[in-house]
């Protein structure tokens, strides 16, 4: 892919709310997946992307710092998405019972603590998506609509690698290289496991790859875990001479 110094016009799919799964993180969960700290996060622009009903972009803006959020979801109203997400909520907290042991319980002290986190991030997300809707674009990976360079950090969390097993080599490969199109640093992925907590089948060649175009990669633990074995983030940052384009 070459660069290139203008907007990505894109025609987006929007997508069946009822295929789209309406569960979010919090702030609080954000700055331990990814190692974040006020300081870092002053002066930066950055992405959460795929950003669903996180509440990151909610409380990075309202301590002042400047956040934008990309989501295919965002093609539904959110009224919808709101209202979807109370459903999922429900529906995860009944399967977690069920998986309970598939889950480390530090970082939540049972289930109800994690409903009432879940449902705090989808009401935070969704007041300020109504209040600031700017903010929230619509995406459709592996396509964004953001110029080259456009933000100093992208964070993307629990889709690459943990989804391996529905969105293939090539998807990884062609999303990733978006993000570091768009990204002007770096990007943060995490957690690097599947759904069954092993480590992504992509992982490794993504890693060869990218480090073979130039790029610094190093993957880091974290202070989070919640799903068994999801604890460590993969950083890549851009070096001045580092190739644009991936193999796949």
């Amino acid at each position: 892919m070459e660069y290139k110094n203008e907007v990505i016009k894109l025609s987006h799919t929007k997508l069946d709310l009822d295929r789209i799964v309406v569960i979010g993180r919090s702030y609080d969960e954000y700055v331990d997946m990814f190692k974040l700290s006020d300081k870092e996060l002053a002066g930066k622009k950055i992405l959460d992307c795929p950003a669903g009903a996180c509440s990151f972009t909610a409380i990075a803006n309202s301590k002042g710092f400047n956040n934008t959020a990309a989501d295919i979801a965002y093609d539904h109203s959110e009224d919808d998405l709101y209202h979807k997400g109370l459903k999922d909520i429900q529906h995860a907290v009944e399967q977690m019972k069920a998986a309970k042991n598939n889950y480390v319980w530090n970082y939540f002290d049972d289930i109800g603590a994690l409903h009432k986190h879940r449902l705090k991030a989808l009401t935070d997300s969704t007041a300020d998506r109504k209040k600031f809707p700017d903010r929230y674009i619509p995406a459709t990976l592996p396509s964004l609509p953001f110029c080259d360079n456009e933000f100093d950090v992208i964070l993307s969390a629990h889709f690459l690698f943990m989804y391996d097993d529905r969105l293939d080599e090539t998807f990884h490969f062609q999303t990733i290289e978006e993000f570091l199109r768009v990204a002007r640093q770096e990007v943060r992925i995490f957690p690097l496991v599947d759904l069954k907590g092993k480590r992504s089948i992509y992982l490794d060649k993504v890693i060869k790859d990218l480090k073979n175009k130039g790029f610094t990669l190093k993957e880091v633990n974290v202070n989070y875990e919640f799903q068994e074995n999801a604890n460590t983030m993969l950083v890549i940052k851009k070096n001045e001479h580092a190739k644009s384009s991936m193999t796949y």
